[in-house]
């Protein structure tokens, strides 16, 4: 094959220093055109030519003009704040741009950019330089408003007509689970609720739509003008939800109407709430038949519980014959002999009415869980009195004597034993009304007036995590740090007396015996043995304890120990 040899390529010399070129418009090389013409004009380099507001409450960034905007560090939504600062970048075509590592402490941002641009005809230039910004602190609207007193505008009223505060005590820990108390300027207690209050409408109702999804409630909404413009047509309002949660939790004993237990598959009037979330599950521990109640159908008719937990009696199994024909999901029916439990002899004067030994036959849907020997509470309903005209209408022969609920585990509880777990709590602001005492989150800052109440109540509420997997499945349980005990203190002996013409023996130093603290305890310790199915919280569910979930600041007090 013959070679055909390329075209000629013209060159000329540089108009200012004589290099041979390739020939352009301006006759000039790359050095010389840089110098001639400078296309970062403008721009100087290495120089604060601006700077970025930053709010160090919400950590978020100013985003001209008006908006505030949540970037990381070196973060392409932190890159784009930075060029929005520079003017004339629409006149020059911007290549590339990205950070330059500095100190975080150096209140400086580094951004080298590349950009080109055409200066003559035909002919583009590119050039990199860096720009330098100023981090200045600030107080963006929103956080200059919390700081600020009476500024919320929209409030969320939570309550529940029970006379007790584990319900608040489960959504506390919903609330941290799915982080929904975000947007919350502030919480605060009230005798059957809470009050949570937002700067703007819109958080005020994912609130309310967050309640609706994990508790069965009823809204309302109302408004209240503060000031109104009529030449603009604007005007200024303050919002309320009121939110109210049906007044039934798990394990209470309910007492539905005839007609209404009909509607719902003829299921029987006495049932027993074994679930709550966005709607009710009922059970009837006599057949195992279930029926949900949706909130929408409840308060339609609504209807209250006959009794609570704080109504539970302890029992004693004495025998238990399940019927395995007869299931459904867990639970197993079966028929049980039961006697009344030793601390509850003395509850009250049982002698008259011939009721101390007396051993009682029961229905129960805890067949696959309950052994002779075991520790159930239950609902004593041949001892009991109840204000309920539905209760009144059943027929006797339709009233069991004992309705159990729950096994127990008494020989566990009186060890009180450190849990190896704990939970985390919302975080209390200082010098809120009603505020008396410095205690936890949300839940308990009206302590002072009823602590011991309060006491109990989470007591229960962490005996219930304990023993419903099912019902810790849907919270998040932190380790706790381990509990050291103090080494034991050395035994001293004194030396023997020596006899008058004794010999001297080199004393053997006898070690001193270490004291397991197990043993600590006492014999009454290891008299009774603990239950071999207590539901202990295994490792695998506890999550590693991070930095603190609060409102605000972190604060120490944000902590819940269960220890």
């Amino acid at each position: 094959m013959e070679f055909v040899p390329g075209p000629a390529v013209h060159r000329v010399l540089c108009a200012d220093c004589g290099t041979p070129i390739v020939p352009n418009s301006a006759n000039l090389c790359v050095a010389c055109l840089r110098n001639t013409v400078d296309i970062t004009e403008g721009y100087p380099s290495k120089i604060c030519i601006a700077a970025v507001s930053f709010c160090r409450n919400c950590e978020r960034f100013l985003s001209p003009p008006q908006s505030w905007t949540l970037a990381k560090p070196e973060s392409a939504e932190l890159l784009a704040i930075c060029l929005k600062k520079l003017k004339g970048l629409n006149k020059v075509r911007l290549t590339e741009a990205h950070f330059i590592w500095t100190e975080p402490h150096s209140k400086r941002l580094r951004v080298s950019m590349t950009i080109q641009k055409e200066v003559l005809t035909n002919t583009i230039l590119e050039q990199t330089f860096e720009i330098e910004y100023l981090v200045q602190h600030g107080q963006c609207p929103d956080c200059a408003k919390l700081a600020a007193k009476n500024t919320w505008k929209a409030l969320v009223q939570v309550r529940q007509k029970v006379p007790h505060k584990r319900t608040f005590l489960y959504l506390e820990q919903l609330i941290l689970k799915h982080n929904a108390q975000k947007d919350t300027i502030s919480i605060k207690e009230v005798r059957d609720g809470l009050d949570f209050f937002y700067s703007q409408k819109s958080h005020a109702l994912k609130m309310v739509e967050f309640l609706a999804g994990v508790a069965p409630i009823k809204s309302k909404a109302s408004e209240q003008l503060l000031s109104s413009d009529i030449h603009s047509s604007t005007a200024n309002f303050k919002y309320t939800f009121s939110v109210e949660i049906v007044p039934i939790c798990k394990d209470d004993l309910v007492c539905m109407p005839l007609k209404q237990a009909r509607n719902f598959s003829n299921i029987s009037p006495l049932t027993v709430c074994i679930r709550v979330g966005n709607s009710l599950q009922l059970l009837d521990p006599q057949t195992l038949q279930t029926c949900d109640i949706p909130a929408q159908i409840y308060w339609r008719a609504p209807f209250d519980s006959l009794a609570s937990v704080t109504d539970l009696v302890e029992f004693t199994v004495l025998d238990i014959e399940p019927d395995f024909t007869r299931q459904k999901g867990k639970l197993i029916l079966a028929d049980a002999q039961v006697a009344l439990g030793a601390e509850d002899d003395n509850m009250m004067d049982y002698e008259s009415s011939g009721l101390t030994n007396q051993v009682f036959h029961t229905r129960t849907h805890l067949g696959a869980i309950l052994q002779p020997g075991d520790t159930v509470l239950g609902y004593f309903l041949t001892n009991a009195n109840y204000n309920s005209d539905h209760f009144a209408e059943l027929p006797q022969s339709r009233i069991p004597d004992i309705i159990l609920v729950k096994k127990t585990y008494p020989n566990r509880r009186k060890k009180s034993k450190a849990r190896n777990w704990k939970l985390r709590s919302i975080a209390k602001e200082a010098g809120e009304d009603g505020e008396t005492s410095g205690a936890r989150g949300a839940i308990g800052r009206m302590g002072g007036r009823d602590q011991k109440k309060v006491e109990q109540d989470y007591e229960l509420f962490l005996r219930d995590l304990e023993e419903d997997p099912e019902l810790r499945s849907g919270i998040n349980l932190y380790k706790a740090p381990e509990v050291t005990m103090a080494p034991p203190e050395p035994v001293t002996r004194k030396p023997r007396k020596k006899a008058q013409f004794a010999m001297d023996v080199d004393e053997v130093a006898v070690p001193a015996e270490l004291v397991k603290p197990s043993a600590v305890a006492g014999v009454e310790e290891d008299a009774e043995e603990e239950e071999p199915d207590f539901p202990d919280v295994k490792l695998d569910e506890l999550l590693e304890g991070f930095d603190e979930m609060t409102l605000g600041a972190g604060d120490a007090d944000g902590n819940e120990e269960t220890t």
